[in-house]
């Protein structure tokens, strides 16, 4: 008997403009064709955009105005970065829109995305309700919950949401105060802030595994050494890199490369990046994007 691949949707809302890595990022979701994305923004129109992503236009002033609307709170920041403390929130401020749907997620657009559905099985997902791709805090970039009531009021329950929310400015809401329902000792050694969390039942109802993401950030590497991969590689949908060898991964979180490092990348390079992300296999570093010869 064949188990049902459960229903995904991403909502990200973003404004202001596209990054210039949006092709690659497209092209990853098109090489996801169960999950489906969906995007507020102000930013235009998408080339290229693949039949999961759907993208609805609105102001952020307009945007605003919904989420005060939907929570109740007062909602005007003035920066679209604030936006990242309504990550555990937007199920909930979108339930309409995301119906039907068995599992909904929060993450970010500095992302290239492996195979989605290689990590998060059907028999995963069955077992847990919310799924962070990090060992002791929720993962902002990539999380999954369970599209329950239950699961979308979750956020109800850290003390002062309507304050912590309201607030003008970026408080990390995501990864601090929601994540200290599940783990309230990140900070204790491992095993016993393992053991401590066993006794929290919403942590037994979760996933916190650490996915190696996010290279060139805090955290130790695969072998628990700073040696983080240099460069990695999308061929079709696959993603690897040149440290793990055929170790496949569900996404690659550039974070820290968006920087320095790419500010430095030459116009002309850019300007080739849409017909560099249509090709089969390609590759990104800290020198941005660039041709890969298939495998």
């Amino acid at each position: 008997m064949t188990t049902r691949e459960p229903s995904i949707c991403f909502v990200i809302p973003y404004f202001g403009r596209w990054p210039f890595w949006m092709p690659f990022f497209l092209a990853s979701c098109r090489a996801n064709p169960t999950v489906d994305w969906l995007l507020f923004s102000d930013c235009g129109e998408l080339e290229g955009l693949p039949p999961n992503v759907r993208v609805v236009s609105v102001s952020y002033a307009d945007y605003c105005v919904r989420v005060a609307g939907a929570l109740g709170i007062p909602f005007a920041p003035s920066s679209p970065y604030k936006l990242c403390d309504l990550k555990p929130a937007l199920g909930y401020i979108h339930q309409a829109d995301l119906a039907g749907y068995d599992f909904w997620a929060f993450g970010d657009l500095d992302l290239i995305l492996g195979d989605l559905r290689a990590y998060f099985t059907a028999g995963r997902l069955a077992r847990k309700d919310l799924f962070s791709t990090h060992e002791r805090r929720i993962s902002g970039h990539c999380c999954l919950v369970r599209n329950t009531r239950e699961m979308r009021e979750l956020f109800f329950r850290v003390p002062d949401w309507q304050a912590r929310l309201s607030a003008p400015e970026h408080l990390g809401f995501d990864e601090g105060a929601f994540s200290r329902i599940f783990i309230r000792r990140k900070n204790w050694p491992r095993m016993l802030a393992r053991l401590a969390a066993q006794l929290n039942p919403w942590f037994r109802r979760a996933e916190f595994i650490e996915s190696y993401s996010t290279p060139d950030a805090k955290l130790p590497w695969v072998d628990g050494t700073r040696n983080y991969p240099k460069r990695w590689f999308w061929r079709d949908g696959a993603l690897t890199n040149d440290r793990d060898g055929e170790r496949r991964f569900p996404y690659v979180h550039f974070l820290m490369w968006k920087g320095d490092e790419w500010k430095r990348i030459p116009a002309a390079d850019i300007a080739a990046y849409p017909q560099v992300a249509r090709l089969p296999a390609w590759q990104v570093s800290t020198s941005g994007f660039a041709p890969l010869e298939p495998s």
